[in-house]
């Protein structure tokens, strides 16, 4: 198990927490509600196994489509 900590900032309020990612697990898509507002932060991770890295993409999943 390859768990990481990273510092994210919620899309709602701003405030800054951590999270922790389990990166054994490959590509994940979750919903984590934040600690200070309590809004659901919607986190994408993406596992690039050729570059080693790992995509993290935090939304609000406010978007409105017109």
């Amino acid at each position: 198990m390859r768990l990481l900590s990273r510092a994210i900032y919620c899309p709602h309020c701003g405030h800054h927490q951590y999270v922790t990612l389990d990166a054994s697990s490959g590509d994940q898509e979750y919903y984590d509600d934040c600690r200070i507002c309590c809004n659901p932060i919607h986190i994408r991770m993406h596992l690039d196994d050729n570059r080693r890295t790992i995509e993290l993409h935090i939304g609000s999943d406010d978007e409105q489509i017109y």
